[in-house]
């Protein structure tokens, strides 16, 4: 990849060379840095279109006359070049295209089917275990609402595995009918309890019309073998599956896996909102605010590369709608189905339940992107009103702000998080574990984390804050002034916000190295607020970042002294029993039953935590 260009770019040269073939090509600037990422069926016609013609957008004239290089990659269809230019959107996050959030970890629903009594649980992240994976769903509401509704419906249990394998007695859930209890014996059969997890199954996956009908013919049955109580307990199941049904647009059976997708625009701001439905179930909604790279809004590209970017890590439905034809409908269906390994289909919404979908949806859009841009509104409001409170040269657009925390001067950590434009980036937080210094000393763990911070900026030539806040009063303040005359970067605003009388929220002082008074504002006032947001953030941060620092050295660092116990049979023991405490307190016949653990093994564990090693 180039880093530096030190001769003029000879387009003409490079377009007399360039393939007719499909691929993607990828335009740099002087620096070596990507500006934007694009595909084409026809290589040369594509990128000769920016050179060969004058163009009424000024984002495209602006992105041409930056370029100073171009990169290309060849692919035998134009549904591969679709798959790499997205990827290398999500990579490199160009300038001048259109980027929607990267959002890999969509939460699930995992049904443990390897065991023998499956459980029901959230999960997020790689998927591992052994067993039935139900989504993406949208967030996390959506799918505790769901396992909420289940567990109502089927009593099929919600536990962690550590809790199941060692409850000698049934718990709450049991007592209040949310769970058949199948961790005592006699409570639930296998078979009773195998039918709750196959209907769950065939609920979460869209078949509650099959679940239905299944119901419908045992409650006859129950009926028919007078068997009222259990005849009963049918019918409240399905009457409960068919309000769930009652809720939704779609209820026909056998309905098609479908997403929506509406767009809304205003003052140059896009909001793309999705909804998910599943077997005719709405699974939740997704609202979407996407950096469009000083492109004029053109709703069907920003739909394309929606669609293109979205579906990169997420399982495909079998049907998309959308407001309007697109233009790459034939590639992007390609690609879609070969994603999935079965035909999809991106339809522009035409019946009369489809367009109540699609205006159900666009309602999310447009709700979103006012609230949107009315949040947007107070942000800058108060980012104004801070540069005039601080008497700054511009508004601070990028602000840092750090914070200490431990425990009685234990596991010390500093914490950095930063706002954009008044709002949380926290892909940019940061946190430093503080080692060297004399416990409970909070101005060297501060010196020692803006050291740290700012000499790596400095060396990496990142862009500097234009505020950093400081948690404290006038020590940590003068602090961070010693450390920044070190690294001469002293011309960077400071700030430090110190807690007033009695420490309550409002009364707050500012102290700045050009006003070592304070500054005493109205507990009212929206330049305070948006201190005390950035403090109370990094407050947060620190604190979290210690517990967990503190709870890794509690969890672990007794098990990792025991002599002959490795990682593996570490994570065996704290799985089985669920916790360092249990593990500790075990007899050595219960350690024994840890898989892997030998007899010899268990009595030096045994022997560490009673005193003998």
């Amino acid at each position: 990849m180039p880093n530096q260009f030190e001769t003029q770019f000879d387009i003409d040269a490079f377009l007399k060379h360039l393939t007719e073939r499909p691929g993607v090509y990828l335009m740099y600037d002087a620096s070596g840095q990507i500006i934007y990422v694009g595909k084409a069926k026809n290589l040369k016609r594509r990128v000769s279109s920016y050179f060969k013609k004058r163009h009424e957008e000024i984002k495209t004239e602006t992105l041409v006359s930056q370029v100073a290089s171009i990169e290309v990659t060849v692919t035998d269809t134009e549904s591969e070049a679709l798959i790499l230019e997205n990827t290398l959107i999500k990579r490199h996050k160009p300038r001048y295209n259109i980027l929607f959030r990267d959002d890999k970890s969509y939460p699930y629903i995992f049904v443990s089917t390897g065991k023998k009594f499956p459980s029901l649980s959230y999960h997020r992240g790689a998927k591992r275990k052994v067993g039935r994976y139900f989504g993406p769903f949208p967030n996390a509401s959506a799918v505790h609402q769901t396992l909420h509704a289940l567990q109502k419906i089927f009593p099929v249990r919600q536990c962690a595995e550590s809790v199941f394998n060692h409850r000698s007695r049934p718990c709450l859930q049991y007592q209040i009918k949310r769970c058949s209890g199948p961790c005592v014996e006699g409570l639930v059969t296998e078979d009773e309890y195998k039918e709750d997890v196959q209907h769950t199954i065939a609920f979460l996956e869209g078949k509650s019309f099959d679940v239905i009908e299944s119901l419908g013919h045992k409650m006859q049955q129950a009926s028919d073998e007078f068997e009222f109580e259990k005849a009963a307990v049918y019918r409240d199941k399905i009457s409960a599956l068919r309000a769930i049904q009652s809720q939704h647009l779609i209820n026909q059976p056998g309905s098609k896996d479908t997403d929506v997708v509406a767009l809304a625009e205003e003052a140059n701001q896009v909001c793309v909102s999705i909804m998910m439905y599943r077997g005719g179930n709405l699974w939740g909604s997704q609202n979407y605010f996407p950096k469009m790279g000083g492109q004029s809004i053109n709703p069907e590209e920003v739909i394309s590369a929606f669609i293109a970017q979205h579906y990169i890590d997420l399982p495909v439905p079998q049907m998309i709608l959308v407001s309007d034809t697109l233009e790459e409908k034939p590639s992007l269906e390609a690609w879609l189905s070969e994603q999935k390994k079965a035909k999809v289909s991106i339809r522009k919404a035409v019946s009369q339940t489809h367009k109540g979908l699609m205006k159900l949806a666009l309602t999310n859009a447009q709700s979103g992107l006012k609230q949107q841009l009315t949040q947007k509104a107070s942000q800058t409001d108060r980012v104004k009103a801070l540069q005039e409170v601080l008497a700054l040269a511009s508004p601070p657009n990028h602000m840092e702000c750090f914070d200490i925390s431990h425990t009685q001067g234990n596991q010390t950590v500093a914490s950095c998080v930063v706002f954009s434009e008044g709002v949380p980036n926290t892909s940019a937080y940061r946190k430093f574990n503080i080692e060297g210094i004399q416990p409970g000393d909070d101005y060297a763990a501060m010196h020692q984390a803006i050291t740290r911070r700012y000499s790596r900026v400095k060396k990496e030539g990142l862009p500097l804050p234009d505020l950093i806040v400081i948690d404290g009063g006038k020590g940590q303040l003068n602090k961070a002034i010693e450390v920044f005359k070190t690294l001469e970067l002293d011309n960077l605003p400071l700030v430090s916000v110190a807690k007033g009388e009695g420490r309550k929220a409002g009364l707050e002082i500012l102290y700045t190295p050009f006003n070592e008074e304070g500054i005493d504002l109205e507990p009212d006032d929206i330049a305070l607020h948006l201190l005390n947001y950035i403090r109370d953030e990094a407050h947060r941060f620190a604190i979290t970042s210690h517990r967990s620092r503190r709870q890794k050295a509690q969890t672990h660092s007794r098990l990792e002294d025991i002599p002959g116990v490795g990682a593996k049979t570490r994570h065996k023991l704290l799985t089985h029993f669920g916790g360092l405490a249990e593990v500790k307190n075990a007899a050595v016949s219960e350690l024994q039953k840890v898989p892997g653990i030998s007899n010899r093994i268990a009595q030096t564990i045994y022997d560490f935590f009673h005193g003998e090693i």
